[in-house]
């Protein structure tokens, strides 16, 4: 494997000019300048990069610890934010957690040693042993990706604002004349799950309509739950003309549940979803669903972590992306139309 040296001595420079032309640190000949690229090229020459790591105290590595990258949701927002860290020059480090803090603590650790310039966190829940934990490694820039109002001063946040969008999607349901509104929210402790639950609560609330219990099934974002909850929503002896359900991965349950009853979405009971994932259209029929921008919420992520990074800022900033409504065919309207 060629070196430095080798490639010093085949350009006939120094291997301080070799380095400056590699690292663009000082001004070099044009002409030296290509008898130098020539030669790296000839040599296949590539420079080391923990030596370049170790020089510009820069790795161009970010850890990301997240949650898992198998739920859709997760799975987009990673892949929003391995493609900017490509386009940025940077190598993304993922490491999936499960929510389990013996992996979160290892995770870390393994970051630390690997020296990545900044950490983005992207787990669906933060317990204060969590919190505690990251807050031991506030020497790494860092951004969160959300944890509601469990905030420290010590990492920047991005908000989704889940209490907007589930309100939003209530909203929706009681603008079409409905009135009879079921619920089937994912895990309440996550910001993603009881976020967009209190949104539901708050909007049934200022309607003045009392919630009916038994149309209020938990799920916990997967499709067997949405199914689950479905099933025990059209077994009560009067069911609601509307479910709100809290993740579109619960609401594909709970389509399931519905045609296996003989029932039609939505002339029989209307189904609105929540993150637009990228398969929601092909849903049978097409979901109306909350649209959650993933991308912008990658991008907006990255782009406050590279600022940190750069300005090397201690303090805390707080970037909001905002969810939106998009109507398909799953949702008609309800007796009470306005």
């Amino acid at each position: 494997m060629a070196t430095i040296k080798d490639v010093a001595k085949r350009a006939n420079v120094s291997t301080t000019t070799v380095s400056h032309v590699i690292n663009k640190t000082r001004f070099v000949a044009e002409e030296t300048k290509i008898a130098v690229l020539d030669a790296i090229k000839q040599l296949h020459y590539s420079p080391s990069a923990v030596a370049r790591s170790l020089k510009v105290n820069r790795t161009k590595s970010i850890g990301l610890l997240a949650s898992t990258s198998e739920a859709p949701y997760f799975a987009e927002i990673i892949e929003a934010i391995e493609h900017h860290c490509f386009d940025r020059g940077y190598t993304l480090i993922l490491c999936n957690s499960h929510n389990d803090l013996d992996k979160q603590r290892a995770y870390l650790a393994m970051l630390a040693q690997k020296r990545v310039d900044g950490l983005l966190v992207m787990c669906a829940e933060y317990p204060e042993a969590l919190l505690d934990m990251l807050e031991e490694y506030r020497h790494i820039p860092m951004a969160v990706m959300d944890w509601g109002e469990a905030r420290r001063d010590f990492t920047d946040t991005i908000i989704d604002n889940a209490f907007a969008g589930g309100y939003m999607a209530t909203q929706y349901l009681l603008k079409r004349g409905h009135r009879a509104i079921g619920a089937i929210p994912g895990q309440l402790a996550r910001n993603t799950g009881g976020g967009r639950h209190r949104g539901y609560l708050q909007a049934m609330a200022e309607a003045g309509i009392p919630l009916n219990e038994r149309w209020i099934v938990q799920g916990n974002f997967e499709p067997e739950s949405g199914y689950l909850a479905m099933k025990q929503i059209l077994a009560q002896p009067q069911r609601p003309t509307a479910v709100f359900c809290g993740g579109d991965i619960m609401a594909m349950g709970a389509l399931c549940a519905i045609n296996e009853m003989g029932l039609s979405v939505p002339e029989d009971i209307s189904i609105i979803g929540y993150d637009n994932v990228r398969n929601s259209c092909f849903f049978s029929p097409a979901l109306t669903t909350i649209h959650q921008p993933k991308d912008d919420l990658g991008e907006a992520a990255l782009t406050m972590l590279l600022d940190r990074i750069a300005s090397k800022r201690q303090d805390a900033r707080t970037i909001e992306v905002h969810p939106s409504l998009i109507e398909r065919q799953s949702v008609a309207d309800g007796p009470f139309p306005a």
